[in-house]
């Protein structure tokens, strides 16, 4: 199976049991005549079956990992391996309404997992439009989700989504020096949304967030001194 390093490394982590049941998860996906019920049963059990152990880059100390653990939990790095192989067992053209359905139905840890799934996926640009309404979500966990530790937008992301996820994460709290690739997307536009952020906090009498310096300054406020 390929994903075996990806499960060898939950199960380091999260326990064998969690990944046994992944393992035998993933096998009967692929052993389906299609991803359907098999899935279905496999991604509603993932939260209970993984638990929500913060995991960390992996591939680091040996082979590269078939998904990089980067900025994942347990339960949505599982889930994103198990959407891999659904899509595996799902005609093309089907894939982007999949995605779409499971992000617009699923709770709250589940639409995580489908956003950090997203750069990992085949063909990630179809799944465009639910990266960008991630964005305008109300759960700061879900904007994590798309923003954090994810190249998606980066990669996929017009100007305009782009520069106004950077706001949101200021607006929200969430660290801009997670934001992939930010330093190569900060243009003139950005820098002018950010510093009328920046000028209508001050305005208010409200603190800037110090990572606004990232972008009006390109200086990481967290780095070493």
């Amino acid at each position: 199976m390929s994903g075996d390093d990806a499960i060898a490394y939950l199960g380091a982590r999260a326990g064998e049991p969690a990944a046994a049941w992944l393992r035998a998860a993933l096998d009967e996906i692929a052993n389906a005549g299609a991803a359907g019920d098999a899935f279905a049963r496999a991604w509603g059990a993932a939260g209970r079956r993984l638990g929500r152990l913060e995991l960390q880059a992996g591939g680091q100390h040996g082979p590269p990992l078939s998904l990089p653990a980067a900025g994942f939990c347990a339960d949505e790095y599982g889930r994103a391996l198990l959407l891999r192989a659904a899509l595996a067992r799902t005609p093309a053209d089907a894939h982007a309404p999949l995605v779409e359905n499971l992000y617009a139905t699923g709770e709250l840890r589940e639409q995580q997992a489908v956003l950090r799934a997203l750069p990992h996926l085949a063909g990630p640009a179809r799944h465009l439009g639910v990266a960008v309404e991630a964005v305008r979500h109300n759960a700061t966990s879900v904007i994590a989700a798309i923003a954090c530790d994810n190249p998606f937008p980066a990669q996929h992301f017009l100007e305009a989504a782009f520069n106004q996820m950077v706001v949101k994460c200021l607006f929200v709290g969430l660290p801009l020096d997670r934001v992939v690739g930010l330093p190569g997307r900060i243009g003139p536009e950005l820098r002018r949304m950010v510093a009328d952020y920046a000028r209508e906090r001050r305005a208010a009498g409200r603190p800037v967030p110090a990572d606004a310096a990232l972008v009006l300054e390109g200086v990481d406020p967290h780095a070493p001194v």
